[in-house]
């Protein structure tokens, strides 16, 4: 092979290498709009509401004893009797535990920026059933029992819409701030005054209007609990501890049912784990829900399709050579690399068109706008339109072929891993019978 061509090869190489500092600066550019549309959407979801997770209602009772303690005086060494008050609390769980929810979501702008946000009507509906002496035995004569109240913890308390108010057992009682206890957090808490609880079994009901953002999860609180939840949003992410046992996703919502039992929850075991607990991680944890998923990531897409930058350059750059060593032409490398930057800002147009009009349109725009202009550009430089149409039709070509990568994400790998190995063939056809050592037209 002679020296030009060596040098030539050099060359283009190194042009390729060089082309990564553009490309790099648009993938920091990407990255710093994703960052800073995170931060706008959390600034919308802070002055409404954030994500929800619903837990409860539990049965709490407050209690006091008395214990007696024997200590020794210092000095004369005589036993005397201390008393002192102990207080805790019982947690009591439902029996059955039902939430039954319609979602419906909402989007709320900031410039062009957009938050999806949501709001529930839901309600629940189940039984507790509290043994008698709260379950003490013949130790309950020690305690000493003030009211108790039902517990109903609400992840982000700025979302309650509605006045809340519990029917139990035909009684209708007034819900208030707070849950009065700390495994349950935020939330609400109504009194049982007048209800009589140990011993008993207590139908209860309670309507609940619900605003967040993101995600909404529930945690299954009952000794059998079932949850269904209706929404319009076509695009959901079940997840969490459980998943659906059925669901139905359409063009215009979804629908999905859950149902579970302590056999494969131990919800008493996590609560009185929980209670020992500071944080409490373990009961919120065995929460189920759906989350609101947004396909729509312009940014997300974007980065994938700058993965494939490398790539598109190239090939660019590699036709230009074969062309160069076929047709025995000379190109100057500031023609490499016009083409070069013309294929970089392909990424740039793409990222900021997208925020305005969607990532298709902006996709669609940027590639005939990029084949439009190294097409003419192409044809000028070999001497012939045909030339400059073929090529850039080999470009759109490639653009529609990155367009099926980005919608395909299950088979991208696959689909990419093809395409590699078609244009390598390719190549590899059309020069099978160049003798490279002799090569002089460069």
């Amino acid at each position: 092979m002679n020296r030009r061509l060596n040098i030539k090869i050099a060359t283009v190489l190194g042009l390729v290498v060089l082309l990564l500092v553009p490309l790099g600066m648009i993938r920091g550019l990407v990255d710093e709009r994703a960052q800073r549309r995170d931060e706008t959407v959390t600034g919308i979801v802070d002055s409404f509401s954030r994500e929800q997770l619903l837990a409860g209602p539990l049965i709490v009772v407050p209690w006091q004893r008395t214990v007696r303690d024997t200590a020794t005086a210092q000095g004369n060494g005589e036993k005397r009797v201390v008393e002192r008050i102990e207080s805790g609390r019982l947690h009591f769980l439902p029996e059955r535990f039902a939430f039954d929810a319609r979602l419906a979501t909402e989007v709320r702008e900031r410039g062009i920026y957009r938050a999806l946000l949501y709001r529930t009507q839901g309600t629940l509906k189940g039984s507790f059933h509290v043994p008698a002496d709260f379950g003490l035995g013949t130790e309950a004569a020690r305690y000493r029992f003030g009211t108790p109240w039902i517990a109903i913890g609400v992840g982000d308390i700025r979302g309650i819409g509605n006045v809340p108010e519990l029917r139990i057992n035909g009684r209708s009682l007034p819900f208030r701030p707070g849950t009065l206890t700390p495994p349950l957090r935020e939330g609400i808490h109504a009194p049982l005054d007048g209800v009589d609880v140990a011993g008993s079994t207590l139908e209860f009901e309670v309507g609940l209007t619900l605003a967040g953002s993101r995600s909404l999860r529930v945690v299954p609180v009952g000794r059998e609990t079932t949850a269904t939840l209706t929404g319009d949003w076509p695009h959901p992410g079940f997840g969490g501890n459980l998943l659906p046992v059925d669901r139905t996703v359409r063009g215009d919502g979804f629908d999905a049912r859950w149902s579970t039992s302590f056999f494969a929850t131990d919800m008493e075991k996590v609560l009185r784990d929980c209670v020992a607990e500071p944080d409490c991680t373990g009961f919120r944890g065995k929460a189920f829900g759906v989350e609101l998923v947004d396909p729509v990531d312009q940014y997300l897409k974007s980065e994938r399709a700058l993965k494939y930058a490398l790539l598109f350059v190239g090939l660019a750059f590699a036709g230009f050579f074969l062309f160069e060593v076929l047709k025995r032409v000379d190109l100057n490398p500031v023609q490499y690399t016009l083409v070069g930057l013309a294929l970089a800002v392909f990424y740039l147009l793409l990222l900021s068109l997208s925020e305005h009009i969607g990532f298709a349109a902006a996709y669609a725009v940027s590639a005939t706008a990029c084949v439009a202009l190294i097409g003419s550009y192409v044809g000028a430089i070999l001497g012939g339109a045909r030339r400059g149409a073929g090529f850039a039709g080999a470009l759109a070509g490639l653009y529609a072929l990155l367009y099926g990568l980005l919608g395909s994400e299950d088979y991208a790998l696959l689909m990419g891993s093809v395409l590699v190995f078609a244009l390598l063939a390719a190549v590899m056809i059309f020069t099978r019978r160049v003798d490279w050592s002799a090569t002089g037209g460069l």
